[in-house]
């Protein structure tokens, strides 16, 4: 397989991930995540036990951490794949940038047919915000290394 057709089905499949984690119902969403959180926390605790974390508030930044995280992988992704097929930097950020929130928004608007989820236009801006990021560093280090 050649170098185009494996960057663009990383992409799909990554969509794939993100689509498959949307399309959970709240309870399993939210167990995920709370069994995710415990983890972290009891690395935290035995590094530092005298450290008190509101567990929710904790459970959230993970939530919302997970967003930016997925999102910024899919920045990396899409970007790469654009690469691949020959687009230069400008409209490499740009498409890519488009690419990635049309998903998100898609993403949100999925989860209003999800039992227990609802869309979130927060959740498009962290996201957005993933991708930039994804997309950005992806620019750099590719400029970085090319031109050393």
């Amino acid at each position: 397989m050649t170098r185009k057709v494996v960057s663009w089905l990383l992409v799909i499949l990554w969509m794939g991930v993100i689509f498959y984690l949307s399309h959970q119902p709240a309870a399993e969403s939210s167990s995920l995540s709370t069994g995710i959180t415990e983890r972290i926390l009891a690395v935290i605790e035995s590094i530092a036990s005298s450290v008190d974390i509101d567990v929710e508030k904790f459970n959230h930044i993970v939530r919302k951490g997970a967003h930016f995280f997925s999102y910024l992988i899919l920045g990396i992704l899409v970007t790469n794949a654009l690469k691949n097929n020959g687009m230069k930097t400008y409209t490499l950020f740009l498409i890519s940038l488009v690419i990635c929130i049309v998903y998100a928004i898609s993403d949100e608007f999925h989860q209003l047919f999800v039992p227990g989820r609802a869309g979130q236009v927060k959740d498009v801006m962290i996201d957005s915000a993933g991708a930039i990021t994804g997309i950005s560093g992806y620019i750099a280090l590719v400029k970085l290394f090319t031109r050393f």
